[in-house]
């Protein structure tokens, strides 16, 4: 090891003195969040009308009013990050419990499709899961399919790879593009890039590319995070806007928090899969650590980031703080970039435990939020305790911090 890198390590390890960090505390606060969610998951059909549960769908009469009791069971994008975090959790901690938790939500979902097939074909738009049917946007199934990637490689049903195909297909063949191939939104404007879209397509497209060798869907994912960058990167001051209208050529308004980290976590997990060799490699890389160093200059003195970027005056956001404190930790953990930048995950980690409740609750998350063009729509947005917006990025968070808390003591011995 070489004496700048040394100093560097020397460093960081009194960073984490500091601030009272170590991977049994990472791990506390971490395995909080995950074992409050697996304990409120009921696996439970509920009458909406009586608020009777039951164990399945089988012999329920096909009715508007039955739906899946637990949040964590609707066919949403969140619930995809959800399934990442929880099979990240247990790759690090070696406890089987948080994958198994994945496992079994996807198989209870799909032990349970059949009815609510019957339900969507008798024009019941069931909340729980009209997305699974419908796939009218990245929405709908880019990020459910990416965590659908994951379960499959422990699980590898038949059913799970036929959805998986039929929502590659889609990305590919049916999603609004421009010209040059940049997946778009058709609102709030005709031809609308969201900053968002980045996580619903690049890491189910990487690990599509991965199951299949199909190198075509890993040359998309590249092509997004370059072409995404194009449009959305302020090289003013380092961050991305939330949208591009293609209408007159304009940015929106906002440097909005959670689009950032976004954008983030799809870069990192696209890198995750890229192979070394790879001639693009060098050009991501940096890609990503200009936008570390232009969230850098953000990040509030309590380690958090705001729920617009470069607002200080704006609230203090934990699903934001989360996607990029794992966006860097993993980044430094890989060795993608310096180990310096390991002391912004921290400092951001000791910022978003203090978000933590007693129970492993997550307080500060923002609502869903769509795009508006004036700034007070975003400092407005409310925010909810446990927002499922946020919980998995707050898995995943706590789970790289802990790898980077691992590989330091590893550099250390060194």
């Amino acid at each position: 090891m070489n004496n700048q890198l040394k100093l560097i390590l020397i460093l960081l390890i009194n960073v984490l003195c500091l601030n009272n960090i170590s991977a049994q505390n990472n791990g506390s606060a971490t395995f909080k969040v995950a074992d409050n969610i697996i304990e409120s998951t009921s696996f439970k059909i509920i009458n909406k009308k009586t608020r009777e549960l039951f164990d399945n769908t089988n012999g329920l009469p096909v009715s508007a009013e039955y739906e899946m009791d637990s949040p964590y069971h609707r066919w949403e994008y969140m619930n995809g990050v959800l399934a990442i975090g929880m099979i990240r959790l247990s790759e690090v901690s070696g406890n089987e419990k948080y994958k198994s938790y994945a496992l079994n939500n996807y198989r209870y979902i799909f032990d349970n499709l059949e009815y609510f097939k019957k339900q969507h074909e008798n024009g019941i738009r069931n909340p729980s899961v009209f997305q699974y049917f419908e796939m009218g946007l990245l929405d709908h199934c880019g990020a459910m399919s990416a965590g659908l990637c994951d379960v499959y490689e422990f699980d590898s049903q038949k059913e799970y790879k036929e959805y998986l195909n039929r929502a590659a297909n889609y990305i590919s063949s049916d999603e609004l593009r421009f010209d040059d191939r940049t997946l778009v939104r058709s609102w709030p404007r005709k031809m609308t890039l969201w900053a968002d879209d980045l996580y619903m397509s690049v890491p189910f497209l990487a690990r599509m590319a991965k199951i299949t060798g199909d190198s075509k869907y890993l040359d998309d994912a590249i092509l997004q995070v370059e072409n995404f960058s194009k449009y959305l990167y302020n090289k003013n001051n380092g961050l991305y806007f939330h949208c591009y209208y293609s209408d007159n050529g304009q940015n929106g308004v906002a440097h909005w928090g959670r689009c950032n980290g976004w954008v983030m976590m799809a870069q990192v997990e696209l890198l995750s899969v890229l192979p070394e060799d790879h001639p693009k490699r060098n050009h991501l890389i940096h890609l990503l650590e200009d936008h570390i160093v232009g969230l850098s200059r953000c990040q509030d003195n309590s380690g958090m980031w705001h729920q617009l970027i470069n607002k200080p005056d704006s609230y203090l956001e934990s699903s934001a703080t989360a996607m990029i404190i794992y966006g860097v930790a993993k980044a430094v953990s890989e060795g993608w970039i310096n180990p310096s930048y390991a002391s912004i995950a921290i400092s951001g980690w000791k910022g978003l435990v203090k978000k933590i409740t007693e129970k492993g609750e997550v307080e500060d998350i923002c609502v869903g939020t769509g795009i508006q063009d004036n700034l007070r729509f975003y400092y407005d947005r409310p925010t909810k305790l446990n927002d499922n917006h946020g919980l998995g990025a707050v898995i995943l968070a706590g789970a790289e911090i802990i790898k980077l808390d691992l590989w330091m003591e590893q550099m250390k011995s060194k």
